[in-house]
């Protein structure tokens, strides 16, 4: 078994001192980052034969979200916490595989609206439960106090940069 890593500096094996202490968050932010978004993104591998990559995921939650309206295809992009530009062949591949569905709009026809369909909420209920043990497991070294000091100092920080 390895030991834990204690500071920012050995987790990327780096021999020097930061410049500052703001490229050290922020170098600590974005490696932390990462090995939370592995943890989802090797749980989302290995969750069976629909098998959906985490920003796929993403997508059924914020359709499941809008409920029966469903939503245009760029609102979905806006609404992904991954921006990414091919939201286009997402959806392409999210409905070869009978998880969305989309229908073109009635007022405007250039638009699609996207809808989750039944085996894309069967495949999110069944990711349920297991995503939230991972979420468990992966912030149960915070108490809530903790956790809403992140979510706060977190929120404060993106509010920053956007």
């Amino acid at each position: 078994m390895t030991r834990p890593v204690t500071t920012t500096a050995e987790a990327i094996s780096q021999n020097r001192a930061f410049r500052n202490l703001r490229q050290e968050g922020a170098v600590s932010l974005l490696i932390t980052t990462e090995a939370v978004r592995r943890r989802m993104v090797d749980f989302l591998a290995g969750a069976g034969k629909d098998q959906v990559t985490m920003q796929q995921y993403n997508v059924l939650r914020i359709l499941r979200g809008a409920g029966a309206g469903g939503l245009p295809t760029l609102t979905v992009a806006e609404r992904m916490m991954e921006k990414t530009p091919g939201i286009t062949l997402m959806v392409d591949r999210l409905e070869a595989k009978g998880l969305v569905q989309r229908v073109r709009c009635t007022e405007d026809r250039r638009q699609m609206i996207v809808h989750i369909t039944k085996a894309g909420l069967a495949l999110l209920t069944s990711l349920d439960a297991p995503v939230e043990a991972l979420n468990q497991e992966v912030m149960d070294c915070f108490d809530d106090a903790e956790l809403r000091q992140l979510i706060d100092l977190l929120t404060r920080l993106r509010n920053h940069n956007s």
